[in-house]
């Protein structure tokens, strides 16, 4: 659903789903708005997350605070591109160090994630910028129909190596296809390899899973946790440090099984730190038919990614555009997380908690901005092991759990 107010006109998007508002708000007394504000917001039954694009309409400034209440009971949780603070229902977000400096005209876009309970999730009737109060008026009957237009912006080459300042894009929209199959929580369908580290018996991971530090070792740790768990007792954690040598490990060469050409991999995650602006692996797998070089999974400018280590092909690619259809994933909870790749014609497709990344989808046709790069040349990978840990290329150290780990030859689910 998109709203759209103009002049004095303020908007409330009532409902939960994704929906865009798009705010141009001024004080009463002045001929031009002083700020104009697109809030793109996505739902889900207990979270959100918001894309918040601010253009200053004032004189130049060199820093902003934009200021809104929410009207229902919306928790911040975790921001990008601003530092968000909140208290009971009133949010500040404030620029940081590369986004402050805004000429008149000039846009600045951050996002955020947040839950809800109860009721539904509704966007901020009003804002201010620099503590100016942009007053309007609500609409009773907000128009219905969403544009179907998709954005002119032309995208950007996307480097071969991670940017010196974060997107203009960051990622905010969360996958919103419906789930394609709910079977229980940390379940294992027939046929699948599955592991919740519950038969482990000491505190460093043993039977099928070893402690590995390829090429160096440093800080990273890896060890079997009974404090922590998404079902059962015993997860395995993971101290993740930042720089390359203090990356970590843990190997399993029997998981994958006797699946040959196509992986559906399901793995529950938590972790405390949001993903850094630097590539970062979570995941990697060896593949044979490349050179046994590995396929990666882990993120990079604060979305989740895969890289393709014999050539650094990224998916989705770097650019904005190509981040922003990616998702970060959330912190300080469990995720259910689930990709799968097909040898048989080098596919890949992924679901955050049980919905699909539209960014970490590769069909086999180029998109820009998504798989263009991935598709430079033939790629039919052959896996032959899965290791779960952190490794970081720059910066970003994290602390992580797994469990509940499934492969089988279909999707597993949540």
């Amino acid at each position: 659903m998109r709203i759209r107010l103009l002049g004095a006109a303020a908007a409330l998007l009532a409902g939960a789903g994704a929906g865009l508002v798009a705010v141009t708000q001024g004080v009463a007394t002045a001929a031009t708005p002083v700020c104009g504000v697109v809030y793109t917001l996505n739902s889900w039954s207990s979270g959100f997350t918001a894309d918040v694009k601010v253009t200053n309409n004032g004189p130049a400034v060199a820093s902003w605070t934009l200021g809104w209440t929410f009207n229902g009971t919306q928790q911040v949780t975790s921001a990008w591109n601003a530092t968000v603070t909140q208290s009971g229902q009133s949010v500040s977000a404030a620029s940081v160090g590369w986004n402050g400096a805004l000429a008149t005209g000039a846009s600045a876009s951050f996002g955020f994630q947040g839950t809800y309970s109860g009721g539904v999730d509704a966007a901020p009737a009003s804002f201010t910028f620099n503590g100016v109060a942009c007053d309007g008026n609500v609409p009773t009957s907000p128009p219905t129909t969403a544009p179907t237009t998709p954005p002119t912006t032309p995208p950007t080459t996307p480097p071969t190596t991670p940017p010196t300042t974060p997107p203009t894009t960051p990622p905010t929209t969360p996958p919103t296809t419906p789930p394609t199959s709910v079977p229980p929580t940390g379940g294992c369908a027939t046929g699948a390899n599955c592991d919740g580290f519950e038969n482990q018996t000491g505190t460093a991971p043993s039977g099928n899973w070893a402690v590995s530090y390829p090429d160096c070792s440093g800080a990273g740790t890896a060890a079997i946790d009974r404090t922590t768990a998404h079902s059962g007792t015993t997860s395995l954690r993971v101290n993740g440090a930042a720089g390359y040598c203090n990356h970590v490990f843990v190997r399993d060469t029997q998981i994958l099984g006797t699946t040959s050409n196509v992986w559906f991999v399901r793995y529950w995650v938590k972790h405390t730190t949001a993903l850094p602006t630097s590539h970062t692996t979570a995941v990697a797998l060896q593949d044979a038919n490349d050179g046994n070089k590995d396929l990666r999974f882990g993120g990079q400018n604060g979305a989740m990614q895969f890289n393709r280590a014999s050539d650094d092909a990224t998916l989705p690619e770097q650019s904005p555009a190509g981040v922003a259809q990616s998702a970060p994933l959330p912190t300080g909870t469990w995720n259910c997380v689930e990709f799968k790749v097909s040898g048989a014609d080098g596919t890949i497709q992924t679901w955050l908690n049980g919905h699909a990344v539209v960014g970490l989808t590769e069909d086999g046709t180029p998109t820009h901005d998504i798989d263009s790069q991935w598709l430079n040349r033939t790629w039919r990978p052959r896996l032959t092991d899965l290791r779960l840990g952190w490794e970081s290329y720059g910066e970003g150290a994290d602390t992580l759990w797994y469990d509940d780990v499934a492969v089988g030859s279909q999707q597993i689910g949540c």
